[in-house]
């Protein structure tokens, strides 16, 4: 099965918010492909990318991040609505 990330769609709010330093979270069935994530979004934003190694139990499970982050892109199994 292959899945959207919508890559172009993150790397987007990453330029539209200006974030300098990022952090991606993502399960445990997408971190194979974490270093292919944050290679996309550096390549096409000004942003660093730093991969959450840790765990994550879904979107109530954020890491604490120190306060020099200016954004965290999480990627999960269901669609938010707004």
């Amino acid at each position: 099965m292959q899945y959207d990330l919508e890559l172009q769609r993150a790397a987007d709010a990453i330029k539209e918010g200006k974030a300098k330093k990022v952090c991606i979270q993502l399960p445990d069935g997408l971190k194979p492909k974490a270093k292919e994530i944050a290679d996309f979004l550096q390549q096409n934003t000004k942003a660093k990318v730093f991969i959450w190694a840790g765990s994550c139990f879904g979107a109530c499970d954020t890491p604490a991040l120190p306060k020099d982050f200016d954004l965290l892109i999480q990627w999960g199994h269901s669609e938010w609505n707004k």
